[in-house]
């Protein structure tokens, strides 16, 4: 293609079952319609995969995308995504990471890599901006990330960034996630595409780079820096001292936490898993991603008792309120350490805490017995038997393994009934956020293209703290209106596909992140011109492409839907009261919004105004 500045202009395709590599070279129109990320990736994904694709077998792919903004300075833009057909759920799966990586493989010279095939052998793949490699990595396979990360590291120099599996992975645990940076943890946590990477035998992709990336205006680029940079820094201080877990005690308040299997709202004892007493007791230092001005990431330390050895990346709000909140573990050194645990092993902590806060639910009512878990108990706030669980799961014995399926298969390999206590949407586990606190949540997570997720709209957002009159929401919106939500999740889906796609943190909106910055950098960096419409048209290219995939693999209105528990148990706290989410309601703005009919298709004239 014609070299667009922002951009390397070639992505790496890497054909494991034959041992070759090549560049590709896509068409200048796709950078236009797709931008890259998570928008590059889903064409790449509909392009060589299917319904009839194997998530496990070799047809199957590994896709690592950055973005036009990935290598620069544009704040937060340390970032990439990850693309393939999900194990865990049987469709679209993605995941967006910070850290290190994405900015990384940009100077390496990549777009991004397609990973094809499957090695008969472990093997990782290094690549050093001209120079590519597939390593025997046999001698890692056994390994956990943390050490993984390690030995790399000495082998290629310190400077090299590290995307690899723990053993969870390596066994191809339906949970299992694919860790970046060490110790630091920036993980890629959903959709099972660990257990992808392991079933290609792929243990690591190692990168080394240095070269700049040109961008089409520095004059323009430095100009929007000193406006945008001090604005993020002083509205995102909260989460610089408290990290994302700072907001543990908020939400408590507002009926927000997923307490006791999402059955209670607010929980006395949740100030002691907060990013405060984490600030006051384990923390070492904030820890920022590659050009990020927020640093919300925690490097804690545990020293001394039960728990000792802990030393690298602490748990975020997500890990603390399915490991702590939703299993009522109020022990801050218990869940810290049961992070560490699945950070090494590669898991994700979300469906891992959802399985076990599950577990104990079943456990209470008789349906699982000391028998199933060898000959112990696991109650509520049992931490001991919390960390236990964790060690069967990321290594799949016992009881865990099953666990390890995630929480709809392990209920239906259950059974008796436990259908009933396994909280997710589509095959994934709901992340610690709970549509009847944030009603726009019931319709963000119904219709999110890889299963329940509170980050592919955020439209809590706009419910909670953020404003963008840009698109109509100049105030707060009332959390527990019903009118308006389903347009407003449309938008705010729109808005964040281009972001997984430019590759830029979601935190800055907190920061006073306007889409009238975003698209100043955009042409400043690339040159492309672009309106507010015309930038959310992108995006909503993006997602009705995700819903044509997952159309393809038999996702339609039947699952749109949201667990009995969020639609039909009010929890009767201080916080949402009695409140119930409509999601009928607002299922059928959201359709109408989008274009799509009645079973949740997009209709014709939507795809051809999108050019799909």
């Amino acid at each position: 293609m014609k070299q667009i500045k922002g951009y390397r202009g070639r992505i790496l395709e890497v054909d494991l079952t034959s041992g070759k590599w090549k560049d590709l070279h896509l068409d200048e129109s796709l950078y236009h319609k797709y931008l890259g990320g998570s928008g590059m990736g889903s064409y790449l994904l509909k392009e060589l995969t299917g319904p009839g694709t194997d998530p496990l077998g070799p047809e199957n792919v590994l896709i690592y995308m950055t973005g036009p903004f990935a290598g620069t300075k544009v704040p937060t833009s340390g970032r990439h995504q990850i693309i393939s057909k999900s194990p865990l759920t049987g469709i679209y799966g993605e995941g967006d990471v910070g850290g290190t990586w994405g900015s990384t493989l940009k100077k390496a010279g990549y777009d991004g890599i397609v990973v094809k095939g499957m090695s008969e052998t472990p093997v990782g793949i290094y690549i050093d901006e001209e120079k590519v490699e597939i390593f025997n990595a046999e001698e890692l396979w056994g390994l956990d990330s943390f050490d993984t990360d390690e030995k790399l590291k000495e082998k290629y120099g310190k400077d090299t960034s590290v995307s690899c599996i723990g053993q969870s992975g390596e066994k191809k645990i339906l949970s299992a996630c694919i860790v970046h940076d060490g110790k630091n943890a920036r993980v890629v946590g959903r959709c099972g595409l660990g257990a992808v990477m392991g079933s290609k035998n792929l243990k690591a992709v190692a990168v080394k780079g240095g070269n700049e990336v040109s961008i089409h205006d520095t004059g323009k680029f430095v100009e929007i820096q000193k406006r945008v940079v001090p604005m993020l820094v002083q509205g995102t201080k909260g989460m610089k001292a408290f990290g994302t877990a700072g907001g543990v005690s908020a939400a408590n308040l507002v009926g927000d936490l997923p307490v006791k299997n999402w059955r209670r709202g607010d929980w006395e004892e949740s100030a002691l898993i907060s990013g405060q007493k984490m600030a006051e007791t384990i923390l070492k230092r904030a820890y920022f991603c590659t050009s990020c001005p927020i640093g919300c990431g925690r490097d804690v330390a545990i020293t001394e008792g039960p728990y000792a050895g802990v030393d690298g990346a602490g748990p975020e709000y997500e890990t603390v309120g399915m490991l702590g909140a939703s299993c009522m573990v109020s022990d801050l050194e218990a869940v810290t350490y049961a992070a560490d645990l699945c950070n090494r092993w590669g898991i994700d902590t979300i469906e891992v805490g959802s399985a076990i806060a599950m577990t104990m639910e079943l456990y209470e009512k008789g349906i699982v017995t000391d028998e199933d878990l060898g000959g112990r108990s696991l109650e509520w706030g049992d931490a001991e038997g919390m960390v236990e669980m964790v060690k069967q799961i990321t290594k799949g014995e016992g009881f865990g393994k099953i666990l390890g399926m995630g929480v709809k298969k392990a209920s239906e390999a259950i059974g008796k009934g436990s259908e009933k206590y396994a909280i997710h949407v589509k095959g994934l586990a709901l992340p610690a956020h709970d549509p009847r606190c944030y009603s726009g949540m019931a319709v963000g997570y119904a219709t999110s293209s890889r299963g329940a997720c509170h980050v592919a709209g955020g439209s809590y957002f706009f419910e909670k703290a953020v404003t963008l009159p840009e698109i109509g929401y100049p105030e707060v919106l009332d959390r527990f209106k019903t009118e308006g939500k389903g347009i407003l999740n449309a938008k705010s889906q729109n808005i964040m596909s281009v972001m997984d796609s430019l590759k830029m943190c979601k935190f800055t909106f907190y920061g006073g992140m306007k889409l009238t910055h975003i698209l100043e950098y955009l042409e400043a960096i690339t040159g492309m011109v672009m309106t507010v419409e015309e930038l959310l048209e992108v995006g909503e290219r993006i997602y009705n492409l995700k819903r044509l995939y997952n159309i393809e693999c038999g996702i339609g209105a039947k699952d749109d839907t949201l667990p009995e528990r969020i639609t039909a148990e009010p929890r009767h706290d201080v916080g949402t009261g009695e409140y119930l989410p409509d999601l009928d309601t607002m299922l059928e703005e959201y359709y109408r919004e989008r274009g799509w009919d009645s079973d949740g298709r997009p209709e014709i004239k939507t795809l051809e105004r999108l050019g799909l």
